[in-house]
């Protein structure tokens, strides 16, 4: 084990090391583009958990692993002549340089810095640079490049976000609870109908409503959901261990009243 810390290029020798077809490991040789795309959303998410939990030293481990995942790719890259590690830098850097003009006004990292702009006004700006990306693309529409694979929550957030831009939008957080009343109605009546398939479809749009609330009072729809599942999975084992405690019946045992009773209690500690 080397007393000297390791370096970006260390890690980028390992990764053509893993993937050298005489003396590679043979799962890495086996893999492609598709094939780590699982992997890369599971260490996201193990990433953003750590986060949540405060873990921090579990967190730079967890980003550890997703820089292994962007340096899987540019070996992959590389070997099929398509891209290399440092086109990924170059693009990013560049990027980041043409998107912040209120920080790197002569596009250069250690060019002038412009005026102070609060993040109203860069919010805009970002957004009409992004336009302009777009435009260079030549996308034919502003949901173009929304990607498909998202999860559901910030997919829909995204997209209504977009919307937003060219004035399709509720004007307040008020006329979105009115629609949910509307949506929730509507479920309703696909329920009393007893028909599964505009059940499904109005369950959907008052999701999708939902989410709509959250971006207008300015919340983020898939932190906001995980957040209450953690609450609600706490007071579950709150509820657990208080029943353990008291006669060792499991959950399944117990009246709804009884459960009632017990969340109620749970609810009132947590």
């Amino acid at each position: 084990m080397s007393t000297t810390p390791y370096t970006l290029a260390d890690l980028l020798r390992v990764m053509q090391r893993l993937r050298d077809p005489e003396s590679g490991c043979p799962w890495d040789l086996q893999q492609d583009f598709r094939s780590i795309v699982p992997s890369t959303l599971e260490e996201c998410y193990e990433l953003a958990s750590a986060i949540e939990h405060g873990d921090y030293p579990h967190v730079a481990e967890e980003l550890g692993d997703v820089l292994f995942q962007v340096v899987f790719y540019a070996q992959l890259g590389r070997e099929q002549g398509l891209f290399s590690f440092d086109e990924i830098v170059h693009t990013l850097v560049d990027k980041l340089l043409r998107r912040h003009p209120h920080v790197f006004a002569s596009g250069e990292i250690e060019g002038r810095v412009d005026a102070r702009h609060d993040v109203a006004e860069v919010k805009r700006s970002w957004e009409a640079i992004k336009r302009e990306e777009r435009a260079a693309r030549a996308q034919r529409g502003i949901m173009d490049d929304v990607p498909v694979a998202l999860p559901a929550l910030p997919r829909a957030q995204k997209l209504q976000k977009r919307a937003a831009l060219v004035g399709f939008d509720w004007p307040d957080a008020a006329a979105v609870l009115d629609k949910l009343d509307e949506e929730r109605g509507e479920l309703q009546d696909a329920m009393a109908a007893g028909d599964a398939a505009a059940v499904a479809d109005e369950m959907g749009d008052l999701l999708f409503t939902c989410v709509n609330l959250a971006r207008r009072l300015g919340l983020d729809a898939e932190a906001t959901l995980r957040a209450a599942s953690a609450k609600f999975e706490r007071r579950f084992r709150v509820m657990e261990a208080a029943l353990a405690e008291a006669d060792g019946r499991g959950l399944a045992a117990l009246t709804s009243e009884e459960l009632e009773a017990l969340w109620v209690a749970a609810k009132a500690r947590t």
